[in-house]
């Protein structure tokens, strides 16, 4: 003996219906036939002119980059001390003042 439920015409028909609407949401929701990925569309050439000008955007871009890139080197090169103090009294002076800077003496 089978344990299979008598076969109700009602529930089958229910059953035919949402087959049918989902089988209608499968097909609104799949992409279209002649759809293709955006990577795998064939390009649309540049004009030259808008070709030239993205060139021209990125030399900018480049060349801006070069000139920060030249002036944060610039900033951080250690500088000989002795090019900054020109003559030989100055560099005397520069130096006992660096002693004072360095001792703890109290000046009066």
């Amino acid at each position: 003996m089978t344990n299979m439920p008598p076969v109700d015409p009602r529930i089958e028909a229910v059953a035919a219906r949402l087959k049918a609407a989902s089988q209608e949401r499968a097909e609104a929701y799949a992409p279209p036939t002649d759809w293709q990925p955006i990577w795998k569309r064939p390009r649309k050439p540049k004009s030259i002119k808008a070709k030239k000008a993205e060139l021209a955007k990125q030399r900018k871009r480049l060349k801006a980059a070069g000139v920060r890139r030249f002036y944060g080197a610039q900033s951080r090169r250690p500088r000989p001390r002795q090019n900054r103090i020109g003559s030989a009294a100055a560099r005397r002076d520069a130096r006992a003042l660096s002693r004072m800077r360095h001792s703890n003496a109290w000046l009066w």
